[in-house]
């Protein structure tokens, strides 16, 4: 069996679907364009975050272990994937703009334009945490990036902390696919794992966002029923 074909066998996820698929076409990409075709991944990963990183990094590892490209290029370039996709969404970011959003939040019944605001003040003096933080959370680690285009972050800033957060969360998961081969797989379940605590945490900050706003409007309305909401 040659190289390529033992990557793609390793890279198949057991319970098959898109995430086979997806797992497949990376590794073709990689076969086709060596480690500029996981940079390539990972920045598609970026612009469009239902794609896993946690499995699109560990093929770029299991291929660096097969002796396809080395491993300084496998971090190498899935990192700089991640920037390029980072600055593509820090540019929607500045595209849409603090005044866009704020006519935005103006129409919306639920939202205030001071929300965004605040937001933004948060952000200019939290921003730095965030974005680095939030480089290693997934959903998070491509969302982080338009609040940081909105804010008008320092371009200078917002790449070096994007590059030192998108470094760390890349080398856990190539080191993954470079030293546990096969069994990359392993790694994956705790990520799935994060990924279900952050949709839940999220879920239950919108959750309450929605609570206090809607008993807020009821309030206001003198609606008798207000407090039982």
């Amino acid at each position: 069996m040659t190289p390529d074909a033992v990557i793609a066998a390793a890279a198949a996820p057991s319970d098959g679907g898109w995430l086979t698929a997806l797992a497949d076409w990376t590794v073709s990409l990689m076969d086709t364009i060596g480690p500029i075709g996981a940079g390539a991944a990972i920045a598609l990963e970026n612009l469009f975050p239902p794609l896993p990183s946690e499995v699109i990094l560990p093929m770029a590892g299991l291929a660096a272990s097969r002796g396809g490209f080395t491993l300084f290029e496998a971090l190498f370039w899935t990192t700089a994937g991640s920037v390029v996709g980072a600055f593509a969404l820090y540019g929607i970011g500045a595209w849409l703009g603090a005044r866009r959003l704020t006519a935005f939040a103006d129409k919306m019944p639920l939202l205030h334009p001071e929300d965004i605001d605040r937001t933004i003040a948060w952000f200019l003096k939290h921003g730095g945490k965030a974005v680095f933080f939030g480089r290693m959370l997934p959903i998070f680690r491509s969302l982080i990036s338009i609040p940081a285009g909105i804010a008008r972050m320092p371009l200078w800033r917002f790449g070096l902390l994007t590059t030192a957060g998108s470094l760390i969360w890349n080398t856990i998961f190539v080191l993954a696919g470079f030293f546990l081969g096969e069994q990359w797989h392993i790694v994956e379940t705790y990520a799935d794992v994060l990924q279900y605590v952050v949709i839940a945490v999220t879920a239950i900050g919108v959750a309450w966002f929605i609570y206090v706003r809607v008993r807020a409007l009821l309030a206001a309305r003198g609606t008798p029923g207000a407090d039982a909401v």
